[in-house]
């Protein structure tokens, strides 16, 4: 098969040295993206050699005789011998494994190409086996700028683009010029808003502050984590055992001997959780809600209105007192790598008070269909710390109580015209928000006990994402209703939804022409209401 022809691109450059958008051409992505992937192995062989140089330099000046050779015999010490043995035995090996790496990288930059048209991003590679992809921009989801520490450095940035669909729907372009995906990023949303442009490149849209993150409260929301709570009474306990250990005769170093890899592997969830809510920071935008955040990996996303699929509200015991929350959403793409990988994706507050909770809230689910002249904060926040039938719940019955004493009264549920809200917890609260519009399926579920009690538990299913909604312990009857109602609601709210581009009007013709309108406009026209889902409609299951 003939290869197609192939832009080059600049190293580096002004915004002006950006590819046309949709312009249909095959471009490279950056000459440097070999170096950046495989600076891992160059550490390898690093390391190494300065391993190899230690012990030579040591063997070598460990003679006593006066012209400073290692004894009767034996030659002196010369750094120019050093080559013969770093090459020797296991380093050639190893630096033979690092050339193969670093040219198999070079290979896949050869083989790698995109091109953006009006209606899909194309990627092309692969060595051995050829992978083709496109992304349809109707489809997209989510765009994410990701710039990893070694990348910053060169100034270079990965743009991910999540689209609907199912398995591993995204497409990664790594590595471009941080203004060459800042570029892209905005045709993207552009064209997925439904907005032509007489320019070359769509002008990056404005933007408003909405919230960022205080260093003091990251480093607390951190200590009274139950992950650091558990590492300092397991420490405790591993002190005291060793020195009852020790007391009985046993080796006090020996009790340490488990402590390690604990603490490895508590260490680095502290850290990774304090390294992805390093500056967070929250805006809102005719394209969507973005978020920025990182300490090393420094990660920009744009999540375009009508994207989320369900929120959760979850405030841990240890938050309660000084009143904090953490906002976690789905979004299609997202979490699919599972729970620890997506974390810093489905993050859209690491922690918050109260009213930031909410405000951010109300930026993904503008509208709780809540009855007229009824409060939705109100209604959120009987959610968050109500109990009962406060707010319109309906609850578990007493029946639930010999499965879940304490959290029984807590759980319950309360349908509006566009959600559902559900709530559960008693050392963890958790509030679920799910548009009628995005539920995926439904399903009732019912073990032996629940069935010996005429309890059943209600399901939503969502796309993957740390959003798993379910009422548990409704009455077998509140559960078959609610199904039955679920159903109906999910089905009506699709049809009813607005367009998939929501700043097209209707008819409007997306090709390229005359400028109809600026995304960079801050009076330009605004999101109307949010796009109908993806995927098919929502089926019930029991």
């Amino acid at each position: 098969m003939a290869e197609q022809p192939v832009t080059e691109r600049p190293a580096s450059g002004p915004p002006s040295g950006r590819p046309a958008a949709a312009d249909g051409a095959w471009h490279r992505v950056h000459p440097l993206t070999p170096a950046v992937k495989s600076w891992s192995a160059l550490v390898v062989v690093l390391v190494v050699i300065a391993q190899e140089f230690g012990r030579e330099a040591v063997g070598g000046s460990g003679g006593s005789s006066s012209d400073g050779g290692g004894g009767p015999g034996e030659a002196p010490f010369d750094i120019r011998d050093l080559g013969g043995g770093v090459l020797a035995g296991g380093t050639a090996l190893v630096a033979l494994v690092v050339l193969l790496a670093v040219g198999f990288a070079w290979l896949s930059w050869r083989m790698t190409r995109y091109r953006l048209t009006d209606e899909a991003l194309e990627l092309h590679q692969g060595v051995l086996s050829r992978r083709q992809r496109a992304a349809r921009i109707d489809r997209l989801q989510a765009v994410d700028v990701v710039q990893p520490l070694v990348a910053r450095i060169f100034g270079l940035a990965r743009l991910n683009v999540e689209v609907a669909g199912s398995g591993d729907s995204k497409i990664e372009l790594a590595y471009l010029t941080h203004d060459q995906a800042i570029g892209l990023r905005a045709h993207l949303l552009a064209r997925a808003a439904g907005v032509t442009y007489s320019t070359t490149e769509a002008p990056e849209a404005p933007e408003h502050a909405v919230f960022e993150l205080p260093v003091q409260r990251l480093l607390g929301s951190v200590v009274l984590s139950g992950a650091f709570v558990t590492a300092v009474v397991g420490g405790l306990g591993l002190v005291v055992g060793a020195g009852v250990a020790a007391a009985f005769g046993a080796p006090f170093g020996s009790a340490f001997a488990g402590v390690f890899p604990m603490a490895l592997a508590v260490g680095g969830i502290l850290w990774s959780r304090f390294t992805n809510g390093f500056g967070f920071r929250v805006a809102s935008s005719p394209d969507g809600v973005r978020l920025r955040h990182g300490l090393l990996e420094q990660r920009s996303q744009t999540v375009p209105p009508g994207r989320v699929q369900a929120v959760r509200l979850r405030q841990p015991l240890l938050w309660r007192r000084p009143g904090w929350w953490n906002v976690r959403v789905n979004v299609a793409g997202y979490g699919a790598g599972g729970e620890q990988q997506g974390e810093g994706e489905t993050t859209l507050l690491p922690v918050a008070d109260r009213n930031e909770a909410l405000l951010v809230l109300s930026m993904v689910v503008p509208d709780l269909g809540v009855a007229p002249g009824e409060d939705p904060r109100w209604l959120v926040g009987t959610a968050m710390d109500g109990a009962g039938p406060d707010g319109g719940f309906v609850t578990a019955p007493r029946e639930a109580r010999w499965l879940d004493p304490f959290a029984w009264r807590r759980t319950g549920y309360r349908v509006t015209d566009e959600v559902l809200l559900v709530r559960r917890g008693w050392l963890h609260r958790e509030v679920d928000v799910v548009p009628h519009a995005r539920t995926q399926s439904l399903g009732v579920r019912q073990g032996p006990v629940q069935r010996r009690l005429g309890l059943a538990t209600f399901a939503v299913h969502s796309t993957p994402g740390p959003v798993a909604p379910v009422v548990p312990h409704l009455s077998s009857a509140q559960a078959a209703a609610l199904l039955a109602e679920q159903s109906v609601r999910a089905r009506a709210a699709r049809l009813a939804a607005g367009p998939e581009r929501w700043m097209a009007g209707p008819g409007d013709d997306l090709t390229p022409g005359p400028e109809r309108a600026d995304p960079a406009d801050p009076g330009g026209p605004a999101a109307p209401a949010a796009p109908a889902a993806d995927g098919p409609p929502p089926t019930a299951a029991s």
